[in-house]
């Protein structure tokens, strides 16, 4: 509106953002015509800037709003479709509703699973949660929810493949046969959750596999050594990035049916630290009145586990909580006699040890001799994991002189006794045997440790002193206390015994049991502790070929211990003919062998004179 140019020059001049100098040169300038061309160049400038500035500032709002403008649009494009009547699910979503309709899922799985679907539709593919949603849907879908295989309850095919596969472990045997003879009367029967307890290498995990193949099952096999994380049994929660469900749902998944044969192995190697305790989380896994309803964190559906064959495994009961122990049906695999062993060898180890090693059965083979050597003199455990090493030892040895020639390929070579040091080297264990004669202060005691059943030479001596009983021999806590009462025992009773005062007032005394590095601890050996004082003492000699366990009171009784199969064993071993042991324990020796039982007499006690009597010598 300005009609004055000059005017107008200056007022542009001063609207726009120009430097100081450019501010100076239009003022200086007079002429009208030159300084309305200088505004107008400085004004198409700032036009081109203010452009400029423009095109990056819709750049960047472009960039964060495509998602939600894409989101618009294709809520558009589903609006046609479905006005036009076209297929408006993507193929994903499509995939997983043809799943679902036909899965067979319980109630609560089938609606989460609806729920999750329907959510999953109205998420774009790129949202952060769709592949979480999508995983939890086709983790729902995997579940085994009512697929169960069909239970072979044949007994008498069942008892054929468990007898081939194992020797022996008759009490395992008989408590599958039982359950398929219940699920025959039965078929809703819950299964048992067995807890199979024994050192290492009697045939635990390998046991496992057996009843699987004996019920037509599918076995899974899961370690628990060194787990500390409840997550791992329980899941994590879809909270979590990288949730996953727990190893027991996991397991049932792979398996594709609801009543596999699951193995927890190593149950007692269970840990806990800040992350919980999974020891308490089994507490819902392992019981059959609460598993059928078992919550998964991922899942969060209750899945029933009440048809599932749970089976642990362990070397020690201490470490398992008692209150899950007490969920479990404990059967003791103590070891095996040495002519267990030597059939196992016979039957399964070196075929087994053949093959691994390329050779045929018609090349080589130990004869029984053999296989004692090297049960007795290179092997010293309860099971059989270090024979079918000493095996597969012979067997590379004979499979590479077979390579150079040393040995005609054609030729059936037949291992005996005295060849097994050619081909292990000289004896590493000498077995400790009981003593052939007659012995003032040494008694022969009987020992369980998890590698099966050992004898103990407790030795007794005195030397001048005030009285004083010296404990030797790497003994623990119950052990000292054990001779301690052995101690006060026999000093209390020295009238009945023919011991003089003096006799215990003038000497120390000295316990000791080799070998004095090995650890040693209990209670059993009380009355044998007991017995070699009285012989020392008395002067009566401990009869030879006799061993003794047990526990020993203040009052002189005798009580029960545990471990009598391995120690009977342990006695066979050693050359021993009779055993002395608590009167209570009587009932422990129908779980011995027939073939032990036959060699061994028993003579049971309940009071330590009674033992005495037995184990030393009549006064003369």
């Amino acid at each position: 509106n300005l009609n004055d140019y000059g005017r107008l020059a200056d007022l542009i001049a001063d609207t726009i953002n120009l430097s100081l100098e450019e501010k100076l040169l239009v003022l200086s300038t007079v002429d009208i015509g030159e300084r309305l061309a200088l505004v107008t160049t400085c004004l198409s400038r700032e036009g081109e800037v203010l452009k400029l500035g423009h095109e990056i500032q819709s750049r960047v709002a472009s960039a964060f709003a495509s998602q939600q403008r894409e989101h618009y649009l294709r809520e558009q494009l589903r609006a046609i479709q479905e006005q036009l009547g076209e297929e408006t699910q993507s193929p994903d979503i499509a995939e997983l509703r043809e799943r679902l309709e036909a899965a067979t899922l319980t109630k609560a799985a089938r609606e989460a699973a609806e729920h999750e679907l329907k959510r999953l539709a109205r998420m774009h593919p790129s949202a952060s949660d769709y592949n979480v949603s999508r995983t939890y849907i086709e983790t729902l879908l995997d579940m085994p929810w009512q697929t169960y295989s069909q239970d072979i309850l044949k007994i008498r095919r069942a008892r054929r493949v468990l007898d081939r596969d194992h020797y022996g472990l008759e009490k395992v045997k008989e408590r599958i046969l039982e359950h398929l003879a219940v699920m025959q009367l039965k078929p809703d029967k819950k299964s048992p959750i067995l807890c199979l307890v024994g050192p290492p290498g009697v045939g635990k995990t390998s046991l496992g596999r057996s009843i699987a193949r004996a019920m037509g099952r599918q076995f899974i096999r899961m370690s628990l050594g060194g787990v500390r994380d409840e997550a791992e049994i329980r899941g994590h929660r879809r909270t979590y990035v990288g949730a996953l469900p727990g190893r027991i749902i996991q397991s049932i998944r792979r398996a594709k049916t609801a009543n596999p044969v699951l193995m927890l192995d190593e149950i007692d190697k269970l840990g806990n630290d800040f992350r919980g305790d999974p020891a308490s989380a089994l507490l819902e896994v392992l019981d059959p009145q609460q598993n059928n309803t078992f919550a998964d964190h991922y899942l969060d559906v209750p899945f029933d586990l009440s048809k599932v064959f749970f089976i642990t495994t362990a070397n020690l009961l201490d470490p398992i909580p008692s209150a899950l122990l007490d969920r479990m049906e404990v059967i003791r695999l103590p070891g095996y006699t040495h002519n267990e062993k030597r059939q196992i060898a016979r039957r399964y180890l070196l075929p087994r040890q053949l093959e691994d090693n390329g050779l045929e059965p018609t090349q080589l083979t130990v004869n029984a001799n053999g296989l004692d050597t090297i049960i007795s003199h290179y092997t010293a455990e309860a099971g059989v994991r270090n024979l079918e090493r000493e095996l597969g030892s012979v067997c590379r040895k004979f499979a590479r002189k077979l390579v150079e020639a040393q040995i005609p390929g054609e030729a059936k070579t037949v291992l005996k006794g005295t060849d097994i040091a050619t081909y292990l080297g000289a004896p590493r264990r000498f077995q400790e045997m009981a003593a052939k004669q007659q012995q003032v202060g040494i008694v022969t005691g009987l020992a369980w440790t998890a590698a099966g059943g050992e004898i103990l030479e407790i030795e007794a001596n005195r030397v001048p002193g005030s009285g004083k009983l010296t404990l030797t021999g790497s003994l623990g806590d119950v052990m000292k206390e054990s001779a301690q009462i052995a101690f006060s025992f026999v000093s209390s009773r020295r009238d009945q015994f023919g011991i003089a005062s003096e006799d215990l007032a003038q000497y120390d005394f000295h316990i000791h049991v080799p070998a004095g590095a090995t650890p040693k601890d209990g209670p059993s050996a009380g009355a044998a502790i007991a017995t070699a004082l009285t012989s020392l003492l008395t002067g009566r000699p401990v009869l030879p070929g006799q061993a003794m366990t047990g526990e020993l009171s203040l009052r002189g009784r005798v009580l029960p211990v545990g471990g009598i199969k391995e120690k009977v064993l342990a006695a066979v071993r050693a050359g021993v003919h009779t055993v002395v042991l608590p009167e209570k324990n009587g009932g422990d020796l129908d779980e011995v062998p027939q073939e032990v039982l036959g060699k061994l007499t028993f003579v049971k006690v309940s009071e330590a004179t009674a033992a005495l009597d037995q184990m030393l010598a009549p006064e003369r």
